[in-house]
């Protein structure tokens, strides 16, 4: 196996996960990084023992890169993604992919037009609680799928904020909690869920009001077929509760995931984190396995590191659809679904209206709609 030609944007908490991946995947030969911070690019190249860029453009002139992961804040995503795949290489982008649909569209299109595979990081996906119920919903054993929920309480300090200047801010991070901390729940609702029909939610500032985003939102949708789900997510309540998704079906079995026990994790800061379990199974025959299930996936947890297995596991996929010709397992298709929830919900919060799918540009910001409580 040749080793595909890698590359990283953006040496900031969350490129760790990625580098280590480029770095030790036998399938990746890691060459590169740039970051705007050429001093911060240089120290951590000389990490992985790779080159630092000072342009983006110097680094896209290297013809051994085939392959470029994308870690940068939020609002730049779509730019570089598009950038990089007119240069004709593959790109894997942090989530969320972009700030809207219309951005997810552009870098759709790029790719396509140049021949690329374009990949978006949704490595909860792969966790193995998960899996069990996104097979359980898709084999029918709890019947249709007709309710869904998803609760994040959790909570980000003011050093959270502190830690980068970009953080909580519209223009660094173009939104609060809907496109950083449960960009992953809202992935896999739509997952487990599938198309969305409508949403009408709402938006606030309760309790970070140093901040210029949202740590607050609330939901109600309705999904093509008509099954119902809400959505409660916040970051304010110290020092951090859980993070749930449960889906329930019409024969009245129920099954969940807890995906995080306390707050998410942050990318290069958290130390150590609880597993991911299974916290709901009313399967009929299959109660029994709950348990079993939890223990299994403690054991797991002691022999890896969660804040990047999944990223690694990921990205291994993203290496070897490129190298096979065949659709990652997030693509940017599906990457966009996120992004497409989030929207609507800002929309509905600044129209005060319920916002039916598809959902195009945003007529305004609605960020600045939110004023802190």
């Amino acid at each position: 196996m040749v080793p595909i030609g890698t590359a990283l944007i953006g040496v900031g908490k969350v490129a760790s996960a990625h580098a280590e991946a480029l770095a030790s995947l036998p399938g990746s030969r890691f060459l590169a990084v740039f970051d705007t911070d050429h001093a911060r690019a240089r120290a951590f190249a000389d990490r992985y023992g790779v080159r630092a860029y000072a342009s983006l453009e110097a680094l896209l002139a290297d013809g051994r890169v085939q392959m470029v992961s994308i870690c940068t804040p939020h609002p730049t995503h779509a730019g570089l993604a598009i950038q990089v795949a007119e240069s004709g290489r593959h790109a894997l982008v942090e989530k969320p992919m972009a700030l809207d649909v219309d951005e997810c569209d552009a870098m759709i299109r790029a790719a396509a037009v140049n021949g690329v595979q374009l990949g978006v990081i949704s490595q909860r996906r792969l966790y193995e609680p998960v899996k069990r119920v996104r097979d359980a919903i898709e084999q029918g054993r709890i019947g249709r799928a007709v309710l869904a929920t998803v609760t994040v309480l959790g909570w980000r300090g003011e050093d959270y904020y502190a830690a980068d200047p970009w953080r909580g801010t519209r223009a660094g991070e173009g939104g609060g909690i809907l496109v950083n901390q449960v960009t992953h729940h809202l992935d896999l609702l739509q997952w487990f869920m599938g198309p969305v029909e409508e949403v009408f939610g709402y938006c606030a500032n309760l309790n970070h009001r140093y901040t210029e985003v949202e740590d607050t939102a609330i939901a109600v949708l309705r999904f093509q077929g008509h099954a119902l789900g809400s959505i409660v997510v916040s970051n304010s309540q110290k020092p951090g509760l859980f993070g749930r998704i449960h889906v329930h079906g019409d024969t009245g079995a129920s099954v969940g995931v807890e995906t995080e026990t306390g707050s998410a994790f942050i990318a290069g800061v958290t130390t150590s984190v609880a597993p991911p379990i299974n916290d709901i199974w009313t399967i009929p025959g299959e109660e029994g396995r709950l348990q079993a299930w939890q223990d299994e996936d403690r054991a797991r947890a002691s022999r890896i590191d969660i804040m990047t297995h999944y990223h690694r596991a990921q990205i291994e996929d993203f290496l070897a659809a490129i190298r096979h010709a065949r659709p990652p397992l997030v693509s940017g298709e599906e990457g966009r679904k996120s992004v497409e929830i989030a929207s609507a919900i800002y929309r509905s919060e600044a129209e005060r209206t319920p916002i039916r799918f598809p959902v195009g540009r945003r007529a305004v910001d609605p960020i600045l709609m939110i004023e802190p409580a």
